[in-house]
């Protein structure tokens, strides 16, 4: 159990790490994302080890994937070039 937590981490730490590097003009700051990278894949590793059988070591390292890449997704901002103007009144 601590190697898979180990590397539910990892992957989260990998995840956070490949975001900041290609969006870091939509991101906030870099110490931000990589913590919601860990905890987000600490979290998917806990809920598909809770949710699954425990034996199923890929399996859960593919809901901390999926846990750190959703989490990781809420931080994302919107790019300057698809802002809408409201119409005027």
């Amino acid at each position: 159990m601590l190697l898979e937590a180990l590397a539910s981490a990892v992957i989260g730490l990998a995840l956070a790490a490949t975001a900041v590097h290609r969006l870091s003009h939509r991101l906030p700051t870099r110490s931000l994302v990589l913590a919601t990278g860990v905890a987000g894949g600490l979290f998917g590793a806990f809920l598909t080890h809770s949710a699954l059988d425990p034996g199923n070591f890929l399996l859960n390292l593919t809901g901390a994937a999926i846990v750190a890449t959703a989490s990781l997704s809420l931080l994302l901002r919107p790019s300057g070039r698809l802002r809408r103007r409201s119409a005027p009144a």
